[in-house]
């Protein structure tokens, strides 16, 4: 028999996944890295990075896009961006070395508030962060401003009728069919080209972005 998750849990849980925060977001950012690895690893692979890159993780949650990014561009840098506070501060202890030695910047930010100057990422990642955007035009906006003319991005988005099942995603969740997000990026001035992978029997996409 299966038993029903009260209603205040999963918005509890849903608020964690769009900002992890306190004691249970610690939890909830170990469960992120986990969870989100395989595409990660994937996000970054699309880049095709040379490694003396400056890149971003923009919405890095719990980090592993940042471990990932700095293993890619042993010669290059990495931005961090994230809203979470709770995040940062996690950030700032894993990678105290990187912080140190330049190769790693992080920032408290959203995406449609980018602090990057212009046309200067050689690629950006943002994995799984446009469920808590309510407008995506200003941060597609941003998304395109900060990449350089022959840079890459790749944006995450799993399945949005896998999504829409997840009893939490029914709270603080904004979820849009794939071709109206590539619709979207395009306006912002993007060329878009859809990489699909398997995840938890689902499909996750991959949207990257050039100029």
């Amino acid at each position: 028999m299966k038993i029903p998750v009260p209603d205040v849990a999963l918005r509890m849980l849903s608020r964690q996944l769009g900002g992890p925060a306190g004691p249970l977001g610690a939890v909830v950012a170990r469960l992120l890295n986990k969870g989100n690895r395989t595409a990660t690893e994937s996000a970054v692979n699309a880049l095709k990075l040379g490694g003396n890159e400056t890149v971003a993780d923009i919405g890095f949650g719990g980090g592993v896009g940042l471990e990932l990014l700095l293993a890619a561009v042993p010669d290059g840098r990495v931005q961090g961006i994230e809203p979470s506070t709770d995040m940062l501060a996690r950030a700032r202890r894993t990678f105290r070395n990187e912080l140190q030695s330049g190769q790693l910047v992080l920032y408290e930010a959203a995406m449609s508030s980018l602090p990057i100057a212009d046309a200067t990422l050689g690629g950006w990642i943002s994995l799984n962060t446009i469920y808590f955007i309510a407008d995506l035009e200003p941060a597609f906006a941003e998304l395109a401003r900060v990449l350089a003319p022959d840079g890459r991005g790749v944006l995450g988005v799993a399945d949005p009728d896998w999504m829409a099942a997840q009893p939490f995603a029914k709270h603080s969740f904004t979820l849009r069919p794939i071709n109206d997000v590539i619709g979207k990026l395009r306006e912002a001035g993007f060329v878009v080209e859809r990489l699909e992978i398997d995840r938890d029997g689902s499909t996750y996409s991959l949207l990257v972005c050039t100029r």
